[in-house]
């Protein structure tokens, strides 16, 4: 029984393009394109010693061939996210700010550095500059 419940599937890998507000479990190859740090400070109530890592955020436009997204990168995964660098981006999530899609990982997906894709992004469709805004539908 518990070989069954530890048997992994296999991921799904998705294209930008496929990407959708409030979704997750997104599984996808991308390229950075670029990157730039929003956020760099030190946490706040937390006294010297290891416990008193600095928060850094940074927003990394990133695409395959069929489009690109904005990515919301946290601390370590800001490092991983250098210009010219192709990742592997598993569990991901979209996140609304301000009416447009942002991709994030949280502590349940992962980032990961891969060799160099083939593919050129296709920098005219960026899915993070399309604006949503939530209609309640009355049954």
């Amino acid at each position: 029984m518990a070989t069954a419940a530890a048997a992994k599937r296999k991921p799904v890998f998705i294209k930008v393009d496929q990407l959708k507000p409030v979704t997750s479990g997104h599984t996808l190859v991308a390229k950075v394109l670029s990157s730039k740090t929003v956020l760099q400070k030190a946490r706040a109530g937390a006294g010297p010693g290891p416990a008193a890592k600095p928060t850094k955020i940074a927003e990394c436009l990133i695409g395959d061939e069929t489009g690109c997204v904005l990515f919301t990168a946290r601390n370590e995964q800001v490092d991983m996210l250098k210009p010219g660098n192709t990742v592997i981006i598993r569990n991901a999530k979209i996140d609304m700010f301000k009416g447009s899609m942002r991709l994030a990982v949280d502590k349940w997906g992962r980032v990961e550095v891969t060799e160099a894709a083939s593919f050129d992004v296709k920098e005219d469709n960026n899915l993070s500059l399309v604006e949503y805004e939530l209609v309640n539908v009355e049954e």
